[in-house]
């Protein structure tokens, strides 16, 4: 049977970072010393620096950050209304044939 994964707060992730970036510890000791997994550490300081802002950055259980959630919205009405756009362009061309 496999394990549980864990799951770790934002602001435990902030703080975690916060202290390594603060103190004179290596990324592997401060792993060791909170029990987290090899790497995870340094994935997190990469996550934060790539997403830029605190506010963004882990949203958590499969959620995008609201910037990411709001593109991906706007994409998915660009498609319908580009649909619809077709679907109006198919419409018109049946009606000017029937007028001629």
């Amino acid at each position: 049977m496999s394990e549980k994964r864990k799951k770790y707060s934002k602001q435990f992730k902030l703080d975690t970072i916060a202290a390594y970036e603060a103190g004179n510890k290596s990324m592997a000791q401060m792993e060791r010393e909170l029990g987290i997994a090899e790497g995870l550490l340094r994935r997190w300081r990469l996550e934060l620096q790539q997403v830029g802002e605190q506010s963004e950055v882990f949203p958590g259980n499969g959620n995008l950050p609201d910037s990411e959630a709001r593109i991906r919205q706007l994409e998915r009405e660009n498609a319908q209304l580009r649909q619809e756009k077709e679907i109006l362009k198919k419409v018109l061309a049946i009606y000017s044939k029937d007028t001629k």
